[in-house]
């Protein structure tokens, strides 16, 4: 489904990724981990056009998005949830969740967004008793799950998501990457990058391991599990 070859990228003439090679299947779930300032966040900024790759191709079902703008990967079925979640702090839940499908809000559709906003509340319970409520007031994990919702408001074929458990508590951490499993188990394709190592290896079916802009491992994650570099340096095993 998506496939980035030999992807270079970097800020203000110092590169950061040098020659990014990774393939995420449809259907599945596929994670890139590696530690801070290895190159995640990078690769996932290029993936959703936030950042234009200055060498290699990106492609989505076929088609190159390599210059295309981070609207139009949205348009084509890509959707990334931001390192930091990024919510529109002073406008509500709700105005947050529209944002997510302004694409399909002109022209107005009213009915395929009111089974969105009946699916996200599915998920997120709390998201509907706060759809009023200011998301710049929200707790962190109640955040989260907005720029989650948010991004499934766009119904993506491809979920994107830099961090997911940045900042938050274990229990709430389980509880969005047992809603990511719930999400793949519905079809949604979904590719992490994460810090948490072990939250990561146990969600996704494939992981790509990045240290210092290059991609040095690819495996199923059982093998990378089983893998002493990875246990030393990821495990702390």
């Amino acid at each position: 489904m998506l496939e980035a070859r030999d992807l270079h990228a970097g800020y203000d003439g110092k590169e950061a990724l040098h020659g990014v090679s990774l393939n995420v299947a449809r259907g599945s779930c596929v994670c890139l981990i590696g530690a801070n300032g290895a190159g995640k966040t990078t690769t996932m900024r290029c993936l959703s056009g936030l950042l234009r790759p200055t060498g290699g191709a990106i492609l989505f079902e076929g088609r190159e998005l390599t210059a295309t703008s981070a609207a139009d990967r949205v348009g084509a079925g890509i959707a990334l949830v931001p390192e930091g979640r990024r919510v529109f702090a002073p406008m509500s839940v709700r105005e947050n969740l529209e944002m997510g499908a302004y694409r399909r809000l002109w022209p107005r559709r009213a009915r395929a967004v009111t089974a969105d906003f009946d699916f996200v509340f599915g998920l997120f319970p709390r998201l509907q008793e706060r759809a009023s409520q200011l998301a710049g007031s929200l707790s962190g994990g109640e955040q989260q799950m907005l720029a989650i919702a948010r991004a499934l408001m766009s119904r993506p074929k491809l979920l994107l998501l830099d961090e997911p458990s940045m900042g938050l508590a274990p229990l709430v951490v389980k509880d969005i990457f047992a809603t990511l499993r719930r999400l793949n188990e519905a079809g949604v394709t979904i590719f992490l990058a994460e810090q948490n190592t072990r939250m990561a290896l146990r969600a996704a079916r494939y992981g790509y391991v990045i240290s210092g802009g290059v991609v040095v491992k690819a495996a199923d994650t059982a093998t990378l599990v089983d893998d002493p570099s990875v246990r030393n340096a990821y495990l702390g095993i």
